[in-house]
């Protein structure tokens, strides 16, 4: 078992009883995805107002309710085209709402510059979503790029619980960058019928297939990249990045 896949095992534990809980009550699951996103809005104050412990707790439990809509619908026989919509408009919503809490604080500190990271990776991450989306409409699947949706909030997470959030939007805007430009260009590549490179060497073939991500959660190369993005954000010193929350923390910063 992979080390993702071994995390994912040990958190649905007490996701089935919720799961469970909700179906013996009758919430409807778009009831359920309504109330992970007040609960995602509620985070995105708590880290407008520098509270990152706080909002780290909530996005939890938001997500925890994003996660179980779908498993209530299947279980419940409920799953609808509307459900699938509304659950996707939400996420959006969601989203946004973390990254203008994060523009917020980041104003109220007169950081110019992390106001305009956050605000492009807010950008680039609903580019993501949406660029996949339409290629959709025109091919059969353009899953290509490592970082989407579940990437975002679980860096989010890892950024508002180790105050490293610098780190964290600088690796969502980078690849969701990457994830944007690759998802244009295979569309592109699809839709004229030509192949996807896959270079010829050992390093062109790395290259390639890292900007041509289309492996799968709880497999080996997803582990690497897991490990190599937490030790980036862990490892590198938040003074390094100019992280805001961090400024004036002087050693404490580093060690913590």
């Amino acid at each position: 078992m992979t080390l993702t896949g071994l995390v994912g095992t040990v958190c649905m534990f007490p996701l089935r009883a919720i799961i469970a809980a909700s179906v013996a009550l009758g919430i409807h699951p778009n009831v359920l995805t309504l109330i992970g996103v007040l609960v995602n809005v509620a985070a995105a104050y708590a880290l407008a107002v520098d509270r990152f412990l706080l909002a780290g707790v909530m996005m939890i439990v938001a997500n925890i309710f994003d996660f179980i809509d779908g498993k209530v619908a299947h279980l419940t026989n409920t799953v609808s085209r509307f459900g699938a919509f509304w659950d996707s408009t939400l996420d959006r919503f969601s989203d946004i709402a973390l990254f203008l809490g994060l523009i917020y604080l980041y104003a109220d500190m007169r950081r110019t510059d992390y106001v305009m990271v956050a605000a492009l990776a807010m950008m680039f991450s609903i580019m993501t979503s949406y660029t996949r989306a339409r290629a959709e409409s025109l091919i059969d699947k353009c899953k290509v790029g490592f970082m989407e949706r579940p990437e975002r909030i679980v860096l989010f997470m890892i950024g508002a619980f180790t105050d490293r959030m610098a780190g964290v939007l600088w690796v969502i805007l980078i690849l969701s960058i990457i994830a944007v430009i690759n998802r244009i260009h295979f569309t592109y590549l699809v839709l004229g019928g030509r192949p996807v490179p896959a270079g010829t060497t050992t390093v062109s073939k790395v290259i390639w297939r890292a900007l041509f991500w289309r492996d799968e959660r709880t497999t080996i190369p997803y582990d690497l990249w897991v490990i190599a993005i937490l030790a980036f954000v862990w490892l590198t010193p938040p003074d390094w990045l100019g992280d805001p929350t961090a400024a004036g923390l002087g050693l404490w910063a580093w060690v913590r």
